[in-house]
């Protein structure tokens, strides 16, 4: 990362920032009447869609059944305007394959899966516009849209990414700090109990500076939780308003 790109003599980013500022976040939930649950998050200009299907009944090979819980299934994808490169992104590229990987790992470490024993919950994830923090805001997105098809979780999942320059903490990514090229860092975190879901970092980062770049990632996923936390009472307002509770 050059420092004096990305960051000001008085401490200011590209986009008006400062360090530890996120970017601003807007959501709403139940987009999709279709689905049992869906939301649609931007996150500075990185937007993504977000649909949930289930629990239930496995489909396909009945080996995948698991006994005692439910299955996560989870497909992430981007779409092709989604990025100035215009180009056909197929579902089975590795990209998408590890990014699906990661969003399974996360969403099984905070639903109550024991709750939904030889079921499926099926999660998709589409990525309408890229600027940095992809993963974020799926896992943001894909968090409220579970909550709209009321699947119980231990907690928000909330998540947000952190990088470091000129030995300055930066929380909440955009495109042009991802790729600058220094260690960029993304955290998945129960807030409440503080609990790690997952932990990402793309470089090598000196072990004297990690706990800075935690704490700079965990403090920015709390302020994350509390924005998710407002959308869905706000939803649940809107919601009793119209049945008339």
């Amino acid at each position: 990362m050059a420092g004096l790109e990305l960051l000001s003599d008085q401490g200011y980013r590209l986009d008006g920032r400062k360090a530890t500022e996120l970017r601003k976040v807007q959501a709403r939930m139940g987009v999709f009447a279709q689905a049992d649950g869906s939301a649609y998050i931007e996150q500075g200009n990185t937007k993504a869609l977000a649909v949930v299907y289930g629990p239930h009944e496995v489909r396909g090979s009945r080996s995948k059944t698991l006994h005692d819980r439910a299955v996560i299934n989870c497909q992430y994808s981007m779409a092709t305007f989604s990025t100035a490169e215009r180009k056909r992104r197929p579902h089975g590229d590795r990209k998408s394959t590890e990014m699906s990987l990661h969003l399974k790992q996360t969403f099984e470490a905070a639903v109550l899966t024991n709750l939904y024993p030889r079921s499926q919950i099926d999660i998709y994830v589409k990525i309408l516009q890229s600027d940095g923090g992809n993963y974020s805001a799926c896992v943001n997105a894909a968090t409220l849209a579970v909550i709209d098809a009321g699947i119980p979780m231990r907690d928000y999942v909330c998540a947000c990414t952190a990088g470091f320059v000129d030995e300055t903490p930066l929380a909440d990514l955009c495109h042009a700090e991802e790729s600058g090229g220094g260690t960029s860092l993304a955290l998945a975190l129960l807030p409440r109990g503080g609990h790690i879901a997952l932990l990402q970092m793309d470089a090598r980062l000196h072990q004297d500076h990690l706990e800075t770049l935690m704490e700079a990632a965990m403090t920015a996923c709390k302020g994350v939780s509390k924005v998710l936390d407002e959308v869905v009472r706000q939803h649940l307002q809107e919601v009793s308003a119209l049945t008339g509770e």
